[in-house]
């Protein structure tokens, strides 16, 4: 009991130092899906609560910028999780208007041109365009701007480049992408994610082993843990 009790102390201390405790944002809710979660369901769950705090940030706030991202984001991984081609088709159409408003946004881009890629990867060229409107070319067009928008942050490169060695682990713009993100700044919680992930593919890259780098971009990319996603 001693020993759980001085635990228990431990992670208040932890938590509490230096620090005001505070809820989970709907950007840490998707974080912590995206990247720890290892069970679909729970990871579900998590989106959801993410996606109903950004709607009813929204509702309080309709120009909150994170807000509209995140409830984005959060219908995009649902449909990622659930299969479901409604959310598929209302994230895209929700992404589209949210870059057509502010082009010079990064994290607008990376978000459209993800949802694209993820979508060609998934369920291949033909398909995905027919079914969902994606097509890898505007996902890399949007990836592209990301990049070049994203002031040198890591998590731009990183994402662009384990998307397009996902599906090429040869493509030599994918390895530029990730050897920039390697060096890349990393003032958030997602760019030093983002940035072991890159690190972690430039090994097998390195080495030449495509097998191994198609499958690593896949594990290190958001619900790259999850199976069947």
């Amino acid at each position: 009991m001693l020993t759980e009790a001085r635990a228990a102390l431990a992670g208040i201390a932890l938590i509490c130092a230096g620090a005001t405790v505070r809820a989970e944002t709907p950007r840490d809710l998707l974080t912590h899906a995206s990247f720890h979660d290892r069970d679909k369901a729970v990871a579900i769950k998590r989106v959801a609560l993410a996606h109903a705090a950004a709607a009813a940030q929204l509702q309080r706030s309709p120009n909150d910028r994170e807000a509209a991202l995140m409830q984005a984001t959060a219908l995009g991984y649902r449909a990622k999780l659930t299969g479901s081609r409604s959310d598929a088709i209302a994230a895209r159409k929700v992404m589209e208007q949210l870059v057509a408003r502010v082009p010079g946004d990064p994290e607008r881009q990376v978000v459209l041109g993800a949802w694209h890629m993820g979508a060609v990867h998934k369920l291949g060229r033909m398909v995905a365009r027919a079914a969902l409107g994606a097509s890898k070319s505007a996902g890399i067009a949007a990836l592209d701007r990301a990049v070049a928008l994203g002031g040198g942050r890591a998590m731009f490169p990183a994402l662009a480049g384990m998307l397009r060695l996902e599906m090429d682990p040869t493509d030599p713009r994918g390895r530029a992408l990730v050897e920039a993100a390697a060096r890349g700044a990393t003032p958030t919680a997602i760019d030093r994610q983002l940035q072991r992930g890159a690190a972690a593919v430039l090994k097998p890259l390195r080495a030449g082993d495509k097998d191994a780098t198609r499958k690593l971009a896949s594990l290190m990319l958001p619900f790259g843990r999850i199976d069947g996603n």
